[in-house]
């Protein structure tokens, strides 16, 4: 806060598929009921269920929540459905050669019009034990002849216009002469597991127990290494099967466990020799694992798989009560803070007004709120938006819901000033303001995207009081943009049709129409392009009408809006697990270690360990200023060195244990390059302190390469509903910059102890940085950083040799003790690679001063005036 100064193609519908499962469930009930008055095969009384809970693989799947394994797993309430397309083919691995005699095929609505079933000793070579081209769905009981390790459903032409979908593939017969499949019940499937290392984000421990024989975990090249997988309860544990990859254990253990820290061996080799081994065991334990001691080949320890058989035990459920066992669903409700409305929606605005009345003034409640607009015309609508609020409309693109009304901002709550005005949004629609002008007028985390304004736009309070600056991106303003009393603004890849003044800093990337660069008088920073963004993942209703979130591609040197049609991938809600309060952690995380992504629904999320984003492409999507809190001094989100993770729309609110960091992307040392496809972080934000006792040691741990820092509002707390200050929410430092080529556009970070930014990595970026000065410190001491006064708000490394920054400013306000001096605003090793662009330092009111704006160049500050010291350039 600155403070007043004194002077792809969609899948189909969800309607579609419940309309086709209640229908299935009909269609099941009806040959239920006629099986009781019609004789059972008999093939099946003698014959054993050969199939259940094997391993299972297909030719592709329609997504997350329909996995191969669910054909196999004995529930007629999951199934497997593949992609729209033909051929296909789903097929289960036994184990060993056996006899078959008959197939069972329970047919979800969208079946097999042609199809064969097909076995095969190795996996590779098949024969025809049926072949059909008039399939009829529903259930079919098949007689056949035949044997081998491997059977499959293989289809060739498709009854529907959607893909092949089976509740159940059931392979029934005789065991042969082959290894024996491993006795009892698989145990582990579908389990939390997890491991020592793991080779990369594509090789994670829980492919070693998703059934998937494509899949693998893979360990880091050393010894000794772990995979375990938590069975959920105390189990008896009779075999243990290990497919290996070629890069297998020589010398290894399996070991059993009751609380995952004391372990019982319960089979031990030194001669392992890979391939496909099934091990009989005695035992027991929640816990299983394979140890190795020692590999097999200068690789590391890799698993297609890890099962475990056995026979469930009563020492309490078969899996924790947040874990409802087996694959974790996609998709689901938002919950009941999402507020969906479409133009038909009676009373649209009475709601409007309720969810602000609430909202208006509660800055550090936990109500949170994101309001979706259907595609569609809105007429006479007012929508105020308050705290913790978030509008967004439900299109393709943002013409697509258009608001003939206004979405408002103003700061009645505060007396007219509007430097609290944080943690709103609006994204994505129209709107046409009813007098020509919208009134946005807000400070800190309150982005403003996608949006086409039919008209003007205001960024001031009525009464053009007190405002203390804010973000556009993407957006399209049919008027001119008013900043009036607003001291800094930074607008990207946008068009505007003019801009009428700046107080202190204006910055301008990529914006078409922007004022010409004219730092310090005019105070416009201007940037033809934008050297790289990518656009902040939305949700929207795809052309079936199922909830999507599209996840715009990265653009370089960019100018203007990106849409309409706005290059990038949809991603169907199913895809997500769609967490709601009240969730933990350890359940988010296997869901995002099975492979789904994270929506956040709106509400406040206690977690006691880290949110752990391992894969690459993983889209995390906030909605309503979704809150991660961590609870006991844990990191709130750790993101993996991997390609491509997108963080979006959420604020993290430190606890009261003291964090390393709040937010790691990447761990230390990591060098990969991401160029291609970097993480971006956008509209996520961190509070230290304010709404609950907090503090953490740093906000922000930038470790990986090519990360773009789009937005975000890093905020150690100077007033709150809890109380603050220099001792009762510390935190040293905001953001701290390890990975090089890291791109930061819309940096706002204020009142850290020491440094609110540091910058160790090469290539670094920054478009537009806001700061302030922690407040509260208690006098000169307190910031005395050896034989240099105070702790510059941007520093970057003595080891650096290439970065460059444009519109960066620094505001002191100590009202601890207005005596004390900060030798600078920024710090920086002088040499050529190493290049700022208009840059200001400014006493508020006198309280504090500035020696020099950078090391030892530019004018310090003097007086009560609140007049800036700039430098143009640097060195």
């Amino acid at each position: 806060m600155l403070a007043p100064p004194t002077g792809t193609a969609a899948l189909r519908t969800s309607v579609l598929s419940n309309r086709r499962k209640t229908a299935a469930a009909v269609i099941t009930a009806l040959i239920a009921s006629l099986l009781l008055f019609v004789p059972m095969r008999s093939a099946h009384a003698a014959d054993t269920l050969l199939s259940q809970g094997k391993t299972v693989t297909a030719s592709s799947t329609e997504n997350a929540g329909t996995p191969a394994s669910a054909a196999v797993d004995g529930n007629t309430g999951t199934r497997w459905s593949s992609a729209a397309a033909d051929p296909q083919w789903l097929q289960v691995d036994l184990g060993a050669t056996d006899t078959i005699s008959s197939v069972t095929l329970n047919w979800e609505t969208a079946y097999g019009k042609a199809f064969k079933i097909q076995t095969s000793a190795d996996g590779s070579n098949w024969t025809d034990v049926y072949s059909t081209t008039t399939g009829t769905g529903g259930v079919q009981t098949l007689a056949v002849n035949g044997s081998g390790r491997f059977v499959r459903m293989y289809g060739t032409a498709r009854a529907t216009g959607y893909g092949y979908s089976l509740w159940e593939f059931q392979v029934y017969g005789s065991t042969g002469g082959g290894t024996p499949p491993a006795a009892g019940t698989l145990l582990s499937q579908g389990k939390t597991a997890t491991a020592s290392s793991t080779e990369n984000a594509g090789t994670p421990a829980s492919a070693a127990v998703d059934g998937n024989t494509g899949t693998r975990w893979s360990s880091a090249a050393a010894d000794p290494q772990w995979l375990q997988v938590d069975l959920g309860a105390t189990d008896t544990i009779s075999s243990v099967t290990l497919n290996w990859e070629s890069a297998y254990g020589k010398a290894f253990k399996i070991q059993t466990s009751a609380d995952g820290s004391n372990w019982t061996d319960v089979y031990s080799t030194t001669t392992g020799t890979g391939g496909n081994q099934t091990l009989n065991v005695t035992g027991s334990g929640r816990y299983v694992r394979v140890y190795g001691t020692a590999r097999g080949t200068g690789y590391g320890y890799s698993l297609w798989e890890f099962q475990v058989f056995g026979t469930a035990g009563d020492g309490g459920p078969t899996t924790p009560p947040t874990d409802p066992g087996g694959p974790i669903q996609g998709g689901g409700d938002l919950g009941p803070n999402v507020k969906v409305f479409d133009p038909s929606t009676p009373n649209i605005q009475g709601q409007l007004d309720t969810i602000f009345q609430q909202q208006e003034s509660n800055q550090f409640g936990d109500a949170r709120y994101q309001v979706f607009f259907k595609p569609g015309t809105y007429n006479g609508l007012n929508d105020q938006v308050g705290f913790y609020t978030s509008v967004s409309g439900l299109g393709k693109n943002p013409d697509d819901v258009q608001i003939n009304g206004d979405i408002t901002v103003d700061a009645g709550w505060f007396n007219g000033n509007a430097t609290q005005n944080f943690w709103r949004s609006v994204e994505n629609l129209a709107v046409k303001p009813v007098n020509g002008t919208d009134r946005w007028a807000v400070a800190q985390a309150a982005p403003f995207r996608r949006i086409h304004v039919e008209g003007g736009l205001n960024l001031a309070p009525n009464g053009y009081g007190w405002a203390s600056g804010g973000y556009i991106a993407d957006s399209k303003i049919d008027g001119t943009v008013g900043p009036y009393s607003q001291q800094q603004w930074y607008t990207r890849d946008s068009a505007i049709q003019g801009w009428t003044n700046g107080v202190w800093n204006m910055v301008f990337s990529g914006v078409q129409g922007a004022p010409a660069q004219g730092f310090p008088n005019p105070v416009y920073t201007t940037l033809n392009t934008t050297p790289e963004s990518r656009e902040k993942p939305y949700m929207y209703l795809d052309g079936s009408g199922n909830y999507a979130v599209f996840v715009p591609n990265l653009r370089t040197n960019a100018s203007g809006v990106s849409w309409p049609n706005t290059p990038g991938t949809s991603i169907p809600l199913s895809q997500f697990y769609v967490a709601h309060p009240g969730d933990t952690a350890a359940h988010i995380n296997a869901a995002l270690a099975q492979g789904l992504n994270l929506v956040f629904t709106p509400g406040i999320y206690h977690v006691d360990q880290p949110i752990n984003v391992t894969r690459a492409n993983t889209v995390v999507l906030g909605l309503g200023y979704a809150t991660v809190v961590p609870d006991n001094g844990v990191d709130a989100v750790k993101v993996s060195d991997v390609d491509g993770v997108r963080l979006a729309g959420f604020l993290i609110d430190a606890g009261a244990g003291n964090s390393p960091q709040l937010l790691q992307v990447g761990a230390q040392g990591s060098t990969a390059s991401h160029a291609a496809n970097p993480t971006t972080i956008q509209d996520v934000f961190v509070r230290v302190g304010g709404a609950r006792p907090a503090q953490a040691q740093t906000a922000f741990e930038i470790n990986s390469n090519d990360v773009i820092i789009d937005h975000t509002w890093i905020w150690r707390a100077d007033h709150g509903s809890a109380p603050t200050g220099w001792t009762v929410n510390p935190a040293d430092i905001g953001l701290k910059v390890n990975g090089n080529n890291v791109l930061a556009t819309g940096l706002f970070v204020e009142h850290f102890k020491k440094y609110d930014v540091e910058w160790s990595g090469q290539g670094g970026r920054t478009i537009f940085f806001q700061n302030e000065k922690a407040y509260d410190a208690p006098n000169q001491a307190a910031v005395q950083n050896g034989s240099v006064r105070g702790f510059a708000a941007y520093k970057v490394d003595d080891n650096v040799t290439t970065h460059e920054g444009w519109g960066l400013g620094s505001y002191c306000n100590y009202t601890a003790d207005p005596t004390i001096i900060q030798d600078h605003g920024f710090e920086a090793p002088t040499t050529a690679g190493v290049k700022f662009h208009d840059l200001l330092v400014v006493s508020l009111g006198g309280m504090g001063q500035y020696a020099h704006v950078i090391n030892n160049t530019g004018p310090g500050t003097s007086g009560t005036g609140t007049t800036p010291s700039t430098v143009t350039s640097y060195p």
